[in-house]
């Protein structure tokens, strides 16, 4: 989809988004925050902060000696974040921004942790490469990108049915299916990062990759 039907589409679903997809994606999301451990005083950017409940934890974790900044196509789904953020006590403390990507608009090493959950997947393939050249840039040297993705299976392990038909709706009917299983752990080493740690989870039967990486 163009940047502008993915806009559209995201602001039509961006109050019922949770009911369509959190119920699966939490437990992954949650898991990549746990290995990211992001820390006190850190600034966190996070890429495609959707309905802002990792920005909640975000914000918690880097206490009040740090900060939280976002970007996210959707001016919808910018709503529902800041009305989670005001009901979580926190209607100040994260600088949200409705922008596509890339670039990102931020100055070269600005942030000690890039975030993404369920969102570099929804680039084209042809994208992704900017995009995470862009998260190494402004990331500090010694900076983490944590990222957690639908992934193609590993070698010598078989497509799940699911999985097999998630991939031909995404080459048939992306505007319905947007997103699709990518190499998450290659294409982050192809981009200079070093992995520092990874793990693998299924949901429904389809592989996540988590990664957490540092530039090389």
């Amino acid at each position: 989809m163009s940047d502008n039907a993915t806009k559209q589409f995201y602001d039509r679903i961006s109050h019922a988004y949770d009911m369509i997809a959190d119920g699966g994606e939490h437990v992954a999301r949650e898991k990549g925050l746990a290995l990211l451990n992001v820390q006190p005083g850190e600034a966190v950017l996070e890429i495609g902060y959707g309905t802002g409940h990792s920005l909640v934890a975000l914000i918690e974790a880097v206490g009040e000696k740090g900060s939280v900044s976002g970007i996210d196509i959707s001016s919808g789904m910018k709503e529902v974040s800041e009305n989670r953020l005001r009901d979580a006590g926190y209607p100040d403390r994260a600088n949200l921004l409705v922008n596509s990507a890339p670039p990102l608009p931020f100055p070269d090493h600005s942030f000690d942790t890039v975030v993404m959950s369920f969102t570099l997947e929804l680039f084209p393939l042809d994208t992704i490469p900017a995009l995470l050249t862009e998260c190494r840039r402004v990331l500090k040297p010694t900076g983490r990108l944590g990222v957690t993705s639908m992934a193609t299976v590993e070698s010598g392990d078989k497509k799940s049915v699911l999985e097999k038909t998630y991939i031909w709706m995404h080459t048939h009917f992306p505007h319905i299916v947007d997103c699709q299983p990518i190499p998450l752990e290659d294409l982050v080493q192809k981009a200079g990062f070093k992995l520092l740690q990874q793990e693998r989870i299924d949901l429904f039967t389809m592989p996540v990759a988590i990664v957490v990486a540092q530039p090389e």
